[in-house]
């Protein structure tokens, strides 16, 4: 595995790989890789000749300094989890490398009132950091596809609606969300958890399914929001949305839900002192 630090030598290595028509598959992590990050980049090996994964705590997408210094840095391992799959290249570039001065890299773009709810309302600012290091990396890298995650279901969508706007020419790739046995969805703040409060974090997927149930049986999607809402209020959880929306613009259903062909149920919950996310496919595929 090829790792580098610095743009140009990163370039340079890919378009030496892109003079014999190689494709690349990019996946952008932030680190502290766990088995659903490996999913993408084995996902990518299958699909391109080259596969490269970035590492790299992007600042300007943290609300909060504390939650940016809490966020797990674990390098070493990442870099050997990347190695032991079989990544070609792992980039980990410095803030000046990403954000150099003088490069005004900001967006503005219309996201279509995708970034308005849920994680958007509870933290302003966060998918314009989102876009702004992601359509960095894809100029750094120009990769013919980019891979991300179901589980940060409205930053996927946010992103395929920055490349579509933005005529860009890469593919965005989902794939589906990878969970621990007990079902909840893994993250890297996972292990930032009360070993207790980690037990009980299952609520989050059992609720997501209980909701499926629900709509399946003909219950209406705010009913079922108040139950959930009410449902993931114990102790030691304290639920910040639990929204039943239209699965491509993200907005909420009318009474008549048949009128969406992808429905999709996205909650976030602080469990303990840790923010969890979650989602699930309530109708339709992705």
């Amino acid at each position: 595995m090829q790792l580098f630090k610095r743009v140009d030598q990163l370039q340079a290595f890919l378009n030496a790989e892109r003079v014999n028509n190689r494709s690349v598959g990019f996946i952008p992590t932030m680190g502290a890789l766990h088995a659903g990050h490996l999913t993408l980049v084995k996902r990518s090996l299958a699909e391109n000749q080259i596969t490269v994964a970035s590492i790299f705590v992007n600042p300007t997408q943290f609300n909060e300094a504390n939650d940016l210094d809490r966020y797990p840095r674990t390098p070493g391992k990442d870099l050997q989890a990347l190695a032991k799959v079989g990544c070609n290249v792992a980039f980990l570039p410095e803030v000046d490398d990403v954000y150099p001065p003088g490069l005004d890299t900001r967006l503005q773009i219309d996201l279509s009132g995708l970034d308005a709810r849920m994680e958007g309302a509870q933290r302003p600012g966060h998918f314009d950091g989102v876009a702004q290091v992601v359509k960095r990396f894809l100029d750094i890298i120009q990769p013919e596809n980019l891979y991300m995650g179901q589980k940060d279901y409205q930053q996927q969508l946010i992103i395929k609606q920055m490349v579509r706007v933005l005529d860009l020419p890469y593919r965005v790739i989902t794939v589906p969300t990878v969970r621990e046995e007990d079902g909840l969805a893994l993250s890297s703040r996972n292990v930032l958890l009360d070993p207790e409060i980690r037990q009980r974090s299952v609520i989050l997927y059992q609720t997501l399914l209980e909701a499926k149930k629900r709509l399946i049986k003909g219950e209406l999607p705010k009913d079922i929001e108040t139950w959930a809402m009410e449902a993931l209020s114990q102790p030691g959880f304290r639920p910040e949305y639990f929204s039943i929306v239209d699965g491509h613009s993200l907005q909420p259903l009318p009474d008549q839900e048949e009128l969406a062909e992808l429905i999709v149920a996205c909650t976030a919950v602080w469990a303990g002192e840790v923010r969890l996310i979650d989602n699930l496919p309530l109708r339709g595929n992705l």
